[in-house]
């Protein structure tokens, strides 16, 4: 367990963290905004992304011989977009809701690349399934983006065309090989799996407030809040998922994380429209 806590933060976290403090910070001199409380706020937010880190860490080497990891890490990454649709639909914006889970699919295949770069499985990753996984990421792509351009009355229609093309891009999707001990038994996830889970949703949630705060109190420009911030900072549990995956060496399961989430940021984005419209 502590080698795991010290395998999660890297030279690729110590400079993220540094940027974070550099973005925040030097909009606040920039853009005259109050310096203590916007290193304050970068401070939570790298204390959100080691949690987040370690947690990864901990899920992924807990199952690591277990079959369908990407698939299984795809599910439990988007339990803070859930928690974000939930939150939204509270509030009958249904936006609002769609605007989190349906935002991440833009960033997750990007996050996936620059993973790819940085572990220096790009070309691997390039040639692994390139069929499935193109095609996966750019009709998830479109239906999310298509969602933010259609009128209210077609929301009907959009949640019947989502579910039909991405129910079967998710059973068709490749299978991972079953790995086994060194006995030949499968291994069983360890105890602290679930607390995990639990904990990274949690964080993960919790982040986009945080990340709020920061951004509040530094005056970042919107535009650049809008996609360096939330966009790429809230998908960090997919990223690091990628990094994990990649640095074992599991390319596939790399892919199917990425893709796994955007299949269920679609069908949670199809649970939250079925809600809107069946309570209004």
């Amino acid at each position: 367990m502590k080698q795991l806590l010290v395998d999660s933060i890297g030279l690729i976290d110590l400079l993220i963290w540094l940027l974070v403090i550099f973005f925040f910070c030097g909009s606040a001199l920039l853009f005259g905004g109050d310096l203590t409380l916007s290193f304050i706020g970068a401070g939570g937010v790298i204390v959100e992304m080691m949690i987040i880190g370690i947690c990864i860490e901990v899920i992924i080497e807990s199952l690591k011989q277990s079959r369908g990891i990407g698939t299984i890490t795809g599910f439990i990454t988007n339990g803070p977009e859930a928690l974000c649709l939930i939150v939204g639909l509270a509030v009958g914006d249904i936006l609002f809701a769609a605007s989190t889970p349906l935002g991440s699919n833009f960033m997750n295949p990007l996050l996936l690349f620059i993973a790819a770069l940085l572990c220096r499985r790009f070309v691997m990753v390039l040639h692994c399934r390139p069929l499935y996984s193109l095609t996966t990421i750019i009709v998830t792509a479109c239906f999310a983006g298509g969602f933010f351009f259609i009128a209210e009355n077609h929301y009907f229609r959009w949640l019947i065309g989502a579910l039909v093309i991405s129910t079967p891009l998710f059973f068709l999707r490749p299978g991972e090989p079953e790995p086994l001990t060194e006995d030949g038994e499968i291994a069983h996830p360890k105890p602290w799996l679930l607390p995990a889970i639990i904990l990274l949703i949690g964080a993960g949630y919790l982040l986009d407030s945080v990340v709020s705060f920061a951004a509040e109190h530094s005056r970042a420009p919107k535009g650049v809040i809008g996609f360096f911030v939330l966009a790429a900072l809230t998908s960090w549990p997919e990223f690091k998922s990628c990094l994990s995956l990649l640095n074992r060496g599991k390319i596939l399961s790399a892919i199917l994380n990425i893709t796994v989430s955007n299949l269920t940021n679609i069908w949670l984005a199809i649970l939250g429209v079925a809600t809107y419209l069946f309570l209004h």
